[in-house]
């Protein structure tokens, strides 16, 4: 019988044995009231039996043996009742086991449960519903409104509303666009959408989630078997009083009773309910633990691991700046490279068109489109030659002169990659990109700091001064750059043998340092088909700061599972004395040992709940996201203030007047307002959340300091457009950089404000 049905039956039997005896014990039929008492007892030490012996055949402890003993002496001793009521309270043990090993799966289950089964091809002659394992890469695949998106695909409609929750843990639906990636897992919150596989549904994202889900469901941790040699241990000791308590008194019901109350109940239910319960709690917050081993090597952790690129960085290049040469609009250059960039599918080229259209810039059609794999592209934008890639794909082999050397020079002091833009044939600009630090990072290291890692160290292939930058944006304690696959492998395997270790990483590359750690940890949910097959833990949410709900979760768990083990031990160790010494009668034990059981589930099931200091402050989602899209909403003017505090004084006078009046127009009707909402409307909202009288004094006091030098520009800008001899261009390029600087600063902080505020 399936052990879901067993322990309800056993409970069953159990209770109608004891109830059912009692009454024929009522009704003056002692003989009849012991023989169902004695059934009741046979089968449960019946099926002990047969679980012992099943479990030593394995090679496992069997930590039921006291409790077969304490129903086999009662039996022994004629004592029907006590063994019906051990019996009883042993059934009731192993319902709420099972009742409490159900609800903490239910996260777990929840993530099974709703993969898809069936999918929509659409073909030529219309629509036909297959199997999901029957979708093949290529094949276009309708997605209704409400439905799960059963493959990896690429998007075909012109824009698709998803839910993807499930995946990510963000609450509210993302919208995403034509060619973009979609993941499987996710559901259709909008339209009916169409997308073209890329994986088959066993190589999807969202299969991986499943076998990660599985496995952590059917696990049974190390940890609870380090629970059977505690209760081996406490064997021995169980006889030592029990044959004590016979030599000092030579009453064999004292024996009964040292065993019914040394059955270790709460030894066996406090692991797998705590463990399985934390993995349950880990799944609701969008981390997948393999199993309860994991969970248990994660709370011991030490030294932590991370690769660099999509780990400590977001993976993806972003626009940092737009160098020109000479005159020009940047905003109009952006336009055209982008226009361009659209043609094609080259993560740089994605790059540029994301911050176009991330400053609100409309896109034309590029046409005549030609792509140098590795080099460039080239085409016409609105009746213009535009050209955008490498310097010498955009020269055609003229000389670059010196601006394109500084170009050069820089992009390598500042570890960056650069593609360049010509129009009609003449050089314009330098589209600077690099792979950001994530915002979370640093928090995220001195968070790790704070719970007791010993050494945070970052891998890397790349070349040193690119890590070197990363690094010490980040706060790294230790850096290994230019290493392949096998060096990381080498160095996680010393560092296991100096401690605990933990490996953080995201791609292919990454998988067998990973496998190599103390626990792996896989970065994001597109990771699942990469590196989380290698991986003890899948962060769902591509951030890095859940590896601190990860590593709180699983040190929680532990600590709970240690503390329901002791406690559980140390109240049957009081027990026993009592009953050795006369006071605790078997049947009395019995129903004490039962309620001891309650006590140890309700203290296991706490690893569901929220770890201290976790929870959210109350602070609205859409608040936070309002503020972000704002920030959003500023980047043209800020990339035009950054681009005049680098050459505002190189440009001819009549464009430098009429530049430096649109942009200080721009930062009275834009960036002023905003930082002046922020501080009439947000900070007082975001004080009530915090500690302190005046949390956000600092902040504050960059607002002050931003709205004077706005003030100062507006009026230098009335004396130099009337072209007076003061302010110079140089003065005025002075404090363009002053506020250029601050303004970098005081956004980068209130981001990071605002992560946490989301993180709690």
């Amino acid at each position: 019988m399936p052990r879901r049905w067993l322990d309800p039956a056993l409970l069953v039997v159990c209770t109608l044995a004891l109830l059912t005896g009692g009454v024929a014990y009522a009704a003056q039929r002692p003989a009849w009231a012991a023989l169902v008492w004695a059934t009741g007892g046979l089968v449960m030490a019946g099926v002990l039996a047969v679980e012992m012996f099943r479990r030593l055949a394995r090679g496992e402890a069997g930590i039921d043996l006291i409790a077969l003993l304490s129903i086999t002496a009662a039996l022994a001793l004629e004592n029907m009742l006590v063994a019906a009521v051990v019996a009883l309270m042993l059934a009731t043990g192993r319902a709420l086991e099972a009742f409490s090993v159900r609800h903490a799966e239910r996260e777990l289950r929840a993530l099974i449960d709703r993969a898809p089964q069936r999918a929509w091809i659409q073909e030529q002659d219309g629509l036909r519903e297959v199997a999901v394992d029957q979708v093949r890469p290529g094949q276009a695949v309708l997605v209704r409104l409400g439905e799960i998106v059963p493959v990896d695909g690429r998007l075909q409609s012109p824009q698709a509303t998803l839910d993807e929750a499930a995946l990510t843990g963000e609450s509210l639906p993302v919208t995403r666009h034509c060619g973009e990636p979609v993941a499987s897992g996710v559901c259709n919150a909008g339209a009916p959408m169409v997308l073209v596989a890329t994986q088959t549904a066993a190589q999807s994202t969202y299969a991986g989630i499943v076998r990660l889900a599985e496995a952590a469901r059917q696990s049974r941790a190390p940890f609870v078997r380090l629970a059977d040699r505690y209760a081996l241990a406490f064997i021995p000791l169980t006889l030592l009083i029990a044959a004590l308590a016979w030599w000092a008194s030579g009453d064999p019901q004292r024996v009964l009773a040292v065993l019914v109350v040394a059955t270790p109940c709460p030894l066996i239910l406090a692991v797998p309910i705590a463990v399985l319960s934390g993995i349950s709690r880990a799944a609701r917050r969008s981390i997948l633990v393999r199993d309860g081993a994991v969970l248990e090597a994660l709370a011991g952790i030490r030294q932590v691991f991370l690769d660099k690129t999509g780990t400590l960085t977001s993976g993806h290049a972003r626009l940092q700046s737009i160098e020109l040469n000479g005159e020009g609009a940047p905003l109009q250059i952006l336009q055209w490279a982008a226009s361009l960039a659209q043609a094609s599918t080259h993560p740089i080229a994605r790059a540029i068109v994301d911050a176009a259209l991330a400053r609100g810039l409309s896109l034309a059609a590029p046409q005549q489109v030609q792509e140098a794999p590795g080099q460039g592209l080239a085409g016409l934008v609105q009746g213009k030659a535009v050209r955008l890639g490498l310097l010498a794909y955009v020269q055609q082999g003229r000389d670059a002169g010196p601006w394109a050397q500084v170009c050069l020079q820089q992009l390598d002091y500042l570890a960056s990659s650069g593609s360049f833009v010509a129009v009609d044939g003449e050089l314009k600009a330098m589209l600077r990109l690099a792979d950001d630090v994530r915002r979370e990072t640093p928090q995220t290291l001195r968070r790790l700091r704070a719970r007791g890692i010993d050494q945070i160290v970052m891998l890397t292939g790349d070349r040193p001064q690119t890590a070197q930058m990363i690094a010490l944006t980040a706060g790294i304690d230790a850096l290994h750059s230019g290493l392949s696959p096998q060096d990381k492998v080498r160095l996680v395997q010393e560092g296991c043998r100096k401690g605990p270790t933990l490996m953080v990483g995201d791609g292919i590359n990454d998988a067998p340092a990973l496998a190599a750690a103390d626990v792996g940890v896989a970065m994001g949910a597109s990771g699942v088909t990469a590196s989380a097959q290698s991986a003890g833990v899948v962060l769902l949410v591509d951030r890095l700061d859940r590896l601190i709900e990860a590593l709180d979760i699983a040190r929680h768990t532990v600590h709970i599972a240690r503390q329901g083990v002791w406690v559980g031990m140390s109240l049957s160790l009081l027990a026993m004395l009592f009953a050795a010494a006369g006071y605790l009668p078997a049947v009395m034990g019995a129903v004490l040992q039962e309620g001891l059981d309650l006590l140890i589930i309700l203290n296991a099931l706490r690893a569901l709940g929220p770890v201290a200091g976790d929870g959210h402050n109350g602070l609205p989602t859409e608040s936070l996201q309002r503020m972000q899209d704002e920030h959003r909403q500023l980047d043209g003017v800020l990339t035009d203030l950054s681009q005049m505090a680098r050459d505002f004084a190189s440009r001819p006078a009549e464009q430098a007047r009429a530049d430096l009046g649109r942009l200080v127009a721009a930062l009275h009707g834009s960036l002023e307002r905003h930082e002046r909402d922020d501080e009439q409307q947000l900070y007082p909202l975001l004080s009530r959340y915090m500690g302190g009288e005046d949390p956000l004094s600092p902040l504050s006091h960059t607002h002050r300091e931003m709205f004077r030098l706005i003030h100062l520009l507006t009026r230098m800008n009335e004396d130099f457009a009337q072209a007076a001899a003061n302010p110079s261009a140089d003065e005025i390029q002075h404090q363009l950089i002053r506020l250029d600087t601050l303004a970098k600063l005081h956004f980068d902080q209130e981001e990071a404000l605002y992560r946490y505020l989301d993180q709690h």
